[in-house]
């Protein structure tokens, strides 16, 4: 399979799993920013339901905006907020402790561009994952995708009905005995609850079949 993906902060699980089962990535780079959407917000789980966090951005005027030249706005301490969310949602799981060493320096460091630090965080998830996915950025926005291109630009997206609810597999949440399971949440759900046997349940067979 080849698919198509945006730049996600702390992308949900549905992200990754297209990411491991897909032998081609192309990452768009060429996309115009859009409100409301994965690009600058993720969900995670707390005791009491699910909590969007989202990234401030510095206003655009009414010209559209590379989604790559968009900058990070600094007029609140978000990165202390979201840090505070994470650990109070997460601190109870099997495996925070051991991987928030991973994620806090990258809210301690300011950064400029929402691309690269969504992109910083990305590679930290794949270093953890074990994952190596071989992904392409693009040269040129392409309304319609070459053929055999699976296009996730805009399917995956916090307002809309995700696939993963029916294809993909349950996992353990910490939450779940109160919440039930919750689907489609951002990978660090699936790591902090599932620590190194994350990539299995993204993988599932293909891995298995590998070895």
């Amino acid at each position: 399979m080849q698919a198509c993906l945006t730049t996600a902060y702390l992308a949900p699980t549905e992200y990754y799993l297209a990411l491991a089962k897909a032998d081609k990535i192309f990452l768009e780079h060429h996309d115009n920013y859009v409100k409301q959407t994965y690009r600058n917000r993720c969900r995670i789980a707390t005791a009491n339901g699910t909590m969007d966090l989202t990234i401030p951005v510095e206003k655009i005027s009414g010209e559209k905006q590379l989604t790559r030249d968009v900058k990070i706005s600094y007029y609140n301490d978000w990165q202390v907020q979201h840090w505070r969310s994470i650990e109070s949602a997460y601190n109870s799981t099997p495996f925070f402790e051991y991987y928030k060493d991973d994620f806090m320096p990258l809210y301690e460091k300011k950064w400029t561009f929402l691309w690269d630090f969504n992109h910083a965080l990305m590679d930290k998830a794949f270093e953890l994952l074990d994952l190596t996915p071989r992904i392409i950025l693009t040269e040129t926005y392409q309304p319609v995708l070459a053929e055999g291109i699976v296009d996730l630009r805009e399917r995956i997206h916090p307002k809309k009905e995700s696939d993963e609810k029916t294809n993909f597999k349950k996992y353990y949440q910490v939450f779940e005995q109160k919440l039930g399971f919750i689907p489609n949440l951002s990978i660090i759900d699936l790591l902090f609850n599932m620590g190194n046997e994350a990539v299995l349940v993204l993988e599932g067979d293909k891995r298995r079949k590998e070895k």
